[in-house]
């Protein structure tokens, strides 16, 4: 008599949370690029460095959402676990480093941006949309154990934090006349996206996607004894 197929149920609620990352993962790529396009577009008419930053960082998003798309349509997603949380961290150092030349340029210059109430409304609408986003993305890496998955969650959450403090950026710079209000924002941009590619190439992410081990178990990720998460191919500690 064969013994019950007990991996089958954790195999089909698997492949169920790999199509949910992959359709989160499109539905974050088709709205950063309209966000992206909107932005980089309005920061260009007024001269608005935090508006570029903030547009620029949406095509990172596309990027990141990119490389959750690769990693997924992958046979066996966590194989590419390390190399993709490495792509999303080389693009954020990319970000934080065009961002603070710029932003630099701008305050030594006395270079002042012109109101954008364009640019207003959209980082208004990110900072209701991206929430949404990063509810669904940081639950559905919790439960399928992926640190891909939790690492861009987190970067759905800095354009939470970067459409707020652009809007704040932008809303000063209309009402008050502080033209160092948007190189001030674009700075904050630059060191956020540092931070948060310096988590994302060490893997830090993997910490809040921990499982019970029986669960990884019968996920198929094979873990030796005293393996209790599914980011352990990150940290070498003996998920193969």
């Amino acid at each position: 008599m064969s013994a019950p197929t007990r991996n089958t149920p954790g195999t089909a609620r698997r492949a169920l949370l790999n199509r949910r990352s992959l359709q989160l993962a499109y539905a974050t790529a088709g709205y950063n690029l309209l966000e992206g396009a909107v932005a980089v577009s309005a920061g260009a008419a007024a001269s608005s460095t935090a508006l570029l930053g903030f547009g620029l960082d949406s095509f990172v998003e596309v990027s990141s959402a990119l490389v959750i798309i690769w990693q997924f349509r992958s046979r066996v997603p966590e194989h590419r676990e390390r190399l993709a949380l490495r792509l999303i961290a080389v693009s954020f150092f990319a970000l934080a480093a065009w961002v603070t030349v710029d932003a630099t340029r701008s305050l030594l210059g006395g270079e002042r941006a012109e109101t954008s109430p364009i640019g207003i409304g959209i980082a208004a609408a990110s900072v209701i949309v991206m929430p949404l986003l990063v509810w669904a993305k940081r639950r559905t890496g919790r439960e399928l154990g992926s640190a891909t998955v939790i690492a861009d969650s987190v970067q759905t959450m800095l354009c939470t934090y970067l459409s707020a403090i652009v809007f704040v950026g932008l809303l000063t710079n209309a009402a008050l006349d502080w033209w160092w209000a948007d190189p001030i924002a674009a700075l904050v941009i630059a060191a956020v996206a540092l931070r948060e590619g310096a988590e994302a190439w060490r893997g830090e992410h993997c910490d809040d996607c921990a499982l019970p081990a029986p669960d990884i178990a019968s996920a198929g990720y094979g873990c030796t004894a005293g393996c209790t998460d599914a980011c352990c191919t990150n940290h070498d500690r003996g998920c193969r």
